[in-house]
């Protein structure tokens, strides 16, 4: 059996570089209004805001610093709010954890304006502009649980409701059927009145969350440990494939596959809810020979959808381009792999953010942030 190949980088295919910026390594990055916000993997960096109104000359404007003993890798932002996390990470540290709310109604100095403060802080999340759908971690749970933030006033943000799933709640007499945080809440979506919880080794959950203080569990599927890697992101297309209602999946490339195959993309149908059946799966060409050690795998969608073209993260495998008309058929479009930025030897893109103009924000978890066109 072959031990495999290294990945190609500097590459690309229908994908066009517009500009680049060197940056620390980021977990995420979403745009508005001109501005891109970054939140970063490692301290003392922790949120980067760049004016990128000129997309081929970005520009950091603001940064703000974080203590050892924490990341603070996600960010989100709705107007004049932005919502960034502070999770407990590496070192012996052990700061303050949670969500740090800002006013950035002036984008060169973000003033902090509310602080949720939890044990082991706040992991990914998303935010609508009134609600924030957050992956928490809980004291008296195991493992990180979807809890409902109503931020009608940013200042003052307000628990509405949570979710767990049975056998986390410890404090609670609950007792997991599971191996440590194997089944924790990753990353909640929120479409309708549902939110689409990936559970990492624990599948994923459809919530009813018409009544936001009693989220209602409707149905799950989990396909690990049968695949290795867990589930990272659920994303609902808002509109339907095939005459069907159509979900996209995205496990994580944890890295240690061998023998194993590499993170997979799903498609999942949920035109019956509560029987979602998973119909289709991508991977790029040629991703069975990659060696194991390069972390070449599914990882993030964007979660920006326009049509029927997903723009997703691939570690080192760069941004896939993928076409999901057909969803029992899937192909890739294009892809670009940036080269590795300042001191590094690989690429691992973890974020991808598309805006409505047809730019793509690309964020490494080492180093760079590229603007890329799809040209296809």
């Amino acid at each position: 059996m072959s031990e495999g190949k290294a990945p190609q980088f500097g590459i690309s295919k229908n994908v066009k570089l517009v500009g680049r910026t060197d940056i620390a390594g980021g977990g995420q990055v979403v745009v508005e209004n001109g501005y891109a916000y970054v939140g970063h993997m490692d301290p003392p960096h922790g949120t980067t805001i760049l004016d990128v109104k000129d997309p081929k000359h970005p520009k950091i404007i603001a940064e703000i610093k974080i203590p050892e003993g924490i990341h603070s890798h996600k960010v989100r932002v709705s107007g004049d709010v932005m919502l960034v996390n502070l999770e407990r990470y590496r070192g012996k540290e052990r700061p303050a954890t949670g969500l740090k709310i800002y006013d950035i109604s002036n984008k060169t100095q973000p003033r902090e304006i509310a602080f949720i403060e939890t044990q082991g802080g706040v992991h990914r999340f998303t935010f609508d502009g009134r609600y924030a759908y957050l992956s928490v971690h809980v004291d008296g749970y195991i493992g990180r649980i979807p809890i409902i933030y109503d931020l009608k006033d940013p200042a003052k943000p307000v628990e509405v409701g949570r979710w767990w799933m049975p056998g986390q709640w410890l404090a609670g007499g609950e007792t997991p059927n599971w191996e440590g945080t194997a089944h924790q809440c990753h990353h909640p979506i929120r479409y309708g009145n549902r939110l689409y919880v990936s559970y990492w080794h624990g599948g994923f959950v459809i919530l009813d969350i018409a009544d936001m203080a009693k989220p209602k569990f409707i149905s799950g599927l989990n396909w690990s440990p049968t695949y290795p890697s867990p589930i990272h992101t659920t994303l609902p297309i808002p509109w339907k494939l095939a005459g069907r209602d159509m979900m996209v999946v995205c496990d994580e490339e944890a890295g240690k596959r061998a023998p194993t195959p590499p993170a997979f993309m799903w498609m999942v149908d949920i035109t019956y809810e509560k029987q979602p059946v998973s119909v289709s799966t991508f991977n790029p060409d040629g991703a069975w020979d990659i060696a194991p050690g390069h972390q070449y795998g599914a990882h993030q969608p964007a979660e920006q959808i326009y049509d029927n073209k997903m723009f997703v993260t691939w570690f080192s495998g760069g941004l896939r381009v993928v076409d999901i008309s057909n969803p029992y058929s899937l192909k890739e479009l294009g892809y670009y792999v940036p080269s590795p930025g300042r001191g590094q030897k690989t690429v691992k893109s973890n974020d991808v953010y598309r805006d409505k103009d047809g730019l793509v924000y690309l964020i490494d978890r080492l180093d760079g942030l590229e603007i890329v066109e799809y040209q296809g």
